[in-house]
């Protein structure tokens, strides 16, 4: 008998999971609250890495296919310092397929296939130990049974509750988000500073991130380092007012960088939390965990390429491994969370130097993680 299988949450890693279970002929709930694929807007660009999203993608038979959406030009890398003045200016090699970029929605689009999504399905509990299983309940007030619920459910997941009390805590960095639309004709003189892919500009415990979506849209990050209640006098909603806090923040920098601020159309307040760099749990049978509601993690190119590889060898190790359900699951936790260790405590000291008292360090980082 086939075990019964639910995910709750659609994006990368549930996707993948149900994705990767769907090609072995094995059919899986999968519940997600919002009503629809674009009932809200996607997000930015994601590099996926050869060995792990790229990995996730060639498990689920989806890595021709992404290798004709994704851009390889994503990957390059540009570094100015507040006046200006360019510091580095990496390019990939023409053959270079190490982590191309790919629109979230692309991805999604590209997951979604054939799988049969319940959107509009919200999950507010998930209870482990019944007697007919794991009993998951849902905003609309109703109840299901499963031998296995699978959280992907992001960082506030109200799935983690099942096996851990852990919570998210802000890392003392924020992240105000804005757009430019049709950057070529608009901005020609950004097009050209942003080059082909993300360009990076970092002062005193503060910096500006734009990165090349495709369509030529383009995503700008202002990061810094504040309290949480930082907002408190300002109305978020007000563009104006947000737009000039932020120029007031970034006051001094070259006026070609500050262009990236004073053209963005609106702004999204984007606070930075992680759960602990060694988040575990006693194995609870029937539930587990999967991406940012295991191990959420500073948004360092990390996060959704393990995300993906772990919904991946979850659903791989579920459709070619012992019959013994929990212990697969078991197994698989085990090895999530060491190699989750890992990229957190990576990513965790990245920020710390990203967005830093020395701007200096920043592009040290750069320079260890990037080709000579």
């Amino acid at each position: 008998m086939r075990h019964r299988i639910a995910v709750v949450g659609s994006g990368p890693a549930g996707l993948t999971f149900a994705r990767v279970l769907h090609r072995h002929g094995y059919r899986v709930a999968i519940f997600e609250r919002d009503p629809a694929p674009d009932a809200r807007p996607p997000g930015g660009t994601l590099d996926l890495h050869e060995g792990l999203g790229q990995l996730a993608l060639d498990k689920a038979g989806l890595l021709s296919e992404f290798q004709e959406l994704a851009r390889p030009e994503g990957q390059a890398m540009r570094i100015l310092d507040p006046g200006g003045t360019v510091l580095r200016d990496w390019r990939p090699r023409p053959d270079d397929r190490a982590n191309p970029e790919i629109d979230r929605g692309q991805l999604r689009d590209l997951l979604l296939g054939p799988l049969d999504v319940q959107w509009g399905r919200g999950v507010t509990q998930v209870v482990p130990g019944t007697q007919d299983g794991v009993l998951v309940h849902f905003a609309d007030g109703r109840q299901e049974t499963f031998d296995l619920v699978v959280g992907a459910d992001g960082a506030w997941s109200r799935s983690r509750p099942a096996v851990s009390s852990v919570t998210p805590h802000y890392t003392g960095v924020t992240y105000v988000e804005t757009s430019l639309d049709d950057v070529a004709a608009r901005h020609p003189g950004l097009d050209r500073m942003i080059g082909d892919g993300s360009v990076a500009v970092y002062g005193v415990n503060r910096a500006l991130v734009a990165q090349r979506n495709s369509g030529g849209h383009v995503k700008v990050y202002a990061q810094f380092r504040a309290p949480l209640d930082w907002h408190t006098h300002l109305d978020l909603a007000d563009v104006e007012a947000v737009r000039s806090s932020l120029l007031a923040l970034f006051d001094g920098w070259a006026a070609p960088v500050l262009d990236l601020l004073r053209h963005g159309t609106a702004f999204v307040h984007r606070p930075l939390y992680v759960l602990p760099v060694s988040h575990t749990w006693a194995h609870v049978s029937g539930v587990t965990l999967l991406g940012d509601a295991a191990h959420l993690m500073p948004p360092l190119g990390a996060g959704a390429n393990l995300a993906m590889l772990e919904g991946a060898e979850l659903a791989e190790s579920i459709a070619t491994g012992p019959e013994d359900l929990d212990e697969t699951v078991r197994a698989f936790e085990e090895q999530m969370w060491a190699r989750a260790d890992r990229w957190a405590k990576i990513t965790t000291a990245g920020l710390e130097r990203l967005v830093s008292p020395d701007p200096a360090e920043a592009l040290a980082l750069f320079d260890q993680v990037q080709p000579s």
